[in-house]
């Protein structure tokens, strides 16, 4: 009884709560705090391997983001005519796999920088560290998952998450539910990813909002010689 009760309350309230702090915390964060609103680099203190670390660490985590956004949220109708669970199962994993690599190995660079860095160290509040060390987990806890996919490569526990994720979006009711028969290993990885989530606007993860899409719209820029 007691374990049903917390299913509901970790999978089917929890994340709304995580959402709710997430918005209002972002727009609180932005109104009230715009100056803490940036990524703080610490690139001019050391910049050994920094480049390098920050690389494989965003494009490991750009792509963990978009393919959880669009494999977990997309409805299975749209793409069962042209891709079978299984295959999307397989894509998830080789794909996933690779980014889940690059995000630990350019985050653990990070996180060494950061602990071990004197001037980096002293540069770097508490809460830089530790969403720093939670998304470096978070991304092993994923690969740690590719080895229990395995085990499904029909592709049914990848429905039934996205089953679960879709009825929280999409305010389908019954959410919980569907996390009855998931693999420890599962819940434990969404518990932390909506942690995260709720974490978002106390840490330097809000600097997300104010990516530089424009870039790559915007006009040339014209820069003449004098004379």
């Amino acid at each position: 009884m007691f374990a049903e009760y917390l299913q509901h309350l970790i999978y089917g309230y929890y994340p709304y709560l995580a959402g709710t702090v997430f918005l209002v915390g972002s727009l609180l964060r932005f109104d009230h705090g715009q100056y803490t609103w940036k990524t703080g680099s610490s690139q001019m203190l050391s910049s050994k391997h920094m480049r390098l670390a920050s690389n494989l660490f965003h494009i490991g985590i750009i792509v963990i983001f978009f393919g959880h956004l669009f494999g977990m949220l997309t409805p299975h109708w749209v793409y069962a005519p042209f891709l079978s669970p299984g295959t999307k199962q397989i894509l998830a994993i080789v794909i996933g796999g690779i980014a889940g690599v690059l995000c630990i190995v350019g985050g653990a660079m990070l996180l060494y920088r950061r602990l071990f860095n004197p001037r980096v160290r002293a540069s770097s509040g508490f809460m830089d560290t530790l969403i720093l060390a939670i998304l470096v987990f978070q991304a092993g806890l994923g690969l740690v998952t590719v080895f229990f996919s395995l085990g499904h490569l029909d592709g049914e526990m990848m429905l039934t998450l996205a089953s679960w994720a879709q009825a929280i979006v999409f305010f389908g009711g019954g959410a919980a539910d569907y996390m009855t028969e998931v693999s420890w290993i599962y819940k434990l990885h969404i518990f932390l990813g909506l942690t995260i989530i709720l974490l978002f606007p106390f840490t330097r993860l809000v600097h997300v909002w104010s990516a530089p899409l424009g870039y790559v719209t915007r006009r040339y820029q014209l820069v003449r010689k004098r004379g």
